[in-house]
């Protein structure tokens, strides 16, 4: 009986022994699987398309172009001064306005500034006084003195005079009273149109200048400190414009 116990274990043992290694080989394929699945390497890779930078993200867009048929259309950028630049724009507009005012005030002024200087002394020469009031009589007299009397400024004499004291030296010869400014001559007497309507004895003066007109173009005036009193043209006495003012 015992002996019977003994063998049924022995084979008992022996079946167990058979069914471990049946079971084992699986195990370790298992095991390896599980091995192997953990120890493998997933790898994944993808595309992507390169995006270029864009090297004008400062640059200020003034269009834009639709592909879709829409057309063009133009961004009018409104360009703002500051106020730096506004205030220098006003400082030289007020610095060319005060220029401008200053010429003109030193022009108006020119003939009118001339009456505050004295008149010089009386130079010897010979001349025939004028015969009568007429326009002949004035330029004869007129006409005496071209070349020896000089061209002083404020001068109004025959020691030497200026534009302006030249014709009312004349004038005053033959009675006629003339004001000492040229730019005041310009206004007395009757206007005459042009200089085609022009007479000998006619005056011709602006707030320049001022002269006596003797016929075809020329008048006799006392021109410059260089020329003293002479005969020249219109056209070379007067740069600018001129009134013709008649008198006789």
């Amino acid at each position: 009986m015992n002996r019977m116990k003994s063998l049924t274990a022995a084979v008992a043992i022996v079946a167990t022994s058979m069914m471990l290694t049946a079971f084992a080989p699986s195990a370790t394929a298992a095991g390896d699987d599980s091995a192997a699945s953990s120890s493998a390497t997933v790898s994944s890779s993808r595309s992507f398309k390169a995006v270029q930078p864009k090297s004008d993200l400062l640059k200020e867009s003034t269009s834009t172009t639709n592909d879709g048929g829409w057309g063009t259309q133009t961004l009018d950028v409104p360009q703002t001064k500051s106020q730096a630049e506004k205030d220098a724009e006003a400082a030289r507009a007020a610095a060319e306005a005060a220029a401008a005012q200053a010429a003109q005030a030193a022009a108006a002024s020119r003939s009118t500034d001339r009456e505050s200087l004295p008149a010089s002394g009386t130079q010897s020469f010979a001349v025939a006084p004028p015969n009568g009031a007429s326009a002949a009589s004035v330029l004869s007299f007129a006409n005496q003195f071209v070349g020896k009397v000089p061209y002083v400024y404020g001068g109004s004499t025959t020691a030497g005079w200026d534009c302006s004291g030249f014709v009312q030296y004349v004038f005053a010869s033959v009675g006629i009273s003339l004001p000492r400014a040229s730019g005041a001559q310009a206004t007395v007497g009757t206007a005459v149109p042009d200089l085609s309507q022009a007479m000998p004895g006619d005056i011709i003066a602006n707030g320049g200048h001022a002269g006596i007109y003797i016929g075809n173009g020329m008048v006799v005036n006392a021109l410059n400190p260089s020329q003293g009193t002479a005969v020249s043209s219109v056209g070379v006495s007067f740069s600018g414009g001129y009134s013709i003012r008649r008198v006789l």
